[in-house]
């Protein structure tokens, strides 16, 4: 198999594993593992494989003048962001979790045009509006009674906090990420991800009753923490070593197919018009916005 190939099972092979988080890791919470438990175990996990294997990786020290940046990325990207999210699915469906959270690549934009001054064409302004409407019309219509779902409306709107943060995350790590090597980023992010978490966390992670753990518990645990937290990042750095980003960047429209299929297929959701409807309209909006322009004939 080429070099080629294998990204692109790499790029997909981390979509699969976002799509199927949202349905897996809402069957461990709240009976075994409460989300801000689930978050500690995260960090800390992620924190020693990515301490394991920074060997592979060149030897570098942090810049003095970096340090401030690496904080607040750890705070968006490693806590805001996360505590958000397994908060948001506790209250919350996977189908829904799996919609909101593609609007990521919307709010990345919208942010850029305030933060960095990028210019929003009008099929990326379209896109915006599109998009966020399927993302409220979840917020404010996807309200169901269920009893693994107790605040519908407060989980969705957690879901766009996560969004938000993770967005503001990777609009500011990039200037790191032109700096540093992966490796020696992520390690520090996790390690400082870790203290940060630790007083809203340690709680909840103290109640886990490690000696009744069913395996069921476990391997839903153990593929949150070694699959969604640690490999879909090493698959995607893999696939934008042979692919361009806006090809990596475009699976992200099969996270929500295969988030919806799975929770439907194993029985912990069901799609009701309000979700397909939003579905639909999140992913235009997603494809508006991440579309590229046409270069004019001036460009060219």
């Amino acid at each position: 198999m080429n070099k080629r190939n294998l990204a692109l099972l790499a790029a997909l092979g981390a979509t699969t594993i976002y799509g199927l988080n949202h349905t897996i890791a809402k069957g461990v919470m709240p009976d075994y593992v409460g989300p801000y438990g689930f978050i500690l175990l995260r960090v800390v996990g992620a924190s020693i494989l990515f301490w394991g294997i920074s060997f592979l990786g060149p030897k570098e020290r942090i810049e003095r003048k970096d340090w401030g940046r690496i904080v607040v990325c750890s705070l968006f990207g490693m806590a805001i962001n996360m505590l958000s999210f397994f908060k948001g699915l506790d209250l919350s469906t996977p189908i829904n979790s799996s919609v909101i959270i593609t609007t990521t690549p919307i709010i990345v934009v919208v942010l850029s045009a305030f933060l960095i001054e990028e210019k929003i064409r009008l099929n990326k302004g379209i896109g915006i509006l599109v998009g966020l409407s399927g993302a409220l019309a979840l917020v404010l219509f996807g309200n169901e009674v269920r009893g693994d779902a107790p605040n519908i409306p407060l989980g969705n709107i957690l879901f766009l906090v996560n969004a938000l943060f993770y967005g503001l995350y990777l609009i500011l790590v990039k200037k790191l990420v032109d700096k540093y090597h992966p490796f020696t980023l992520m390690k520090w992010l996790f390690l400082i991800g870790i203290g940060l978490n630790l007083p809203i966390t340690l709680p909840e992670f103290l109640e886990i009753s490690w000696t009744t753990l069913p395996w069921e518990a476990i391997w839903k645990i153990g593929f949150v923490v070694i699959g969604t937290t640690f490999c879909t990042y090493l698959f995607n750095a893999y696939a934008l070593t042979q692919l361009k980003a806006s090809t990596v960047s475009a699976f992200v429209y099969l996270q929500p197919l295969i988030g919806i299929v799975f929770a439907i297929i194993s029985g912990r959701d069901n799609l009701s018009g309000v979700k397909a409807i939003a579905a639909i309209l999140v992913l235009i909006g997603v494809y508006l916005v991440s579309k590229r322009p046409k270069p004019n004939l001036g460009d060219v």
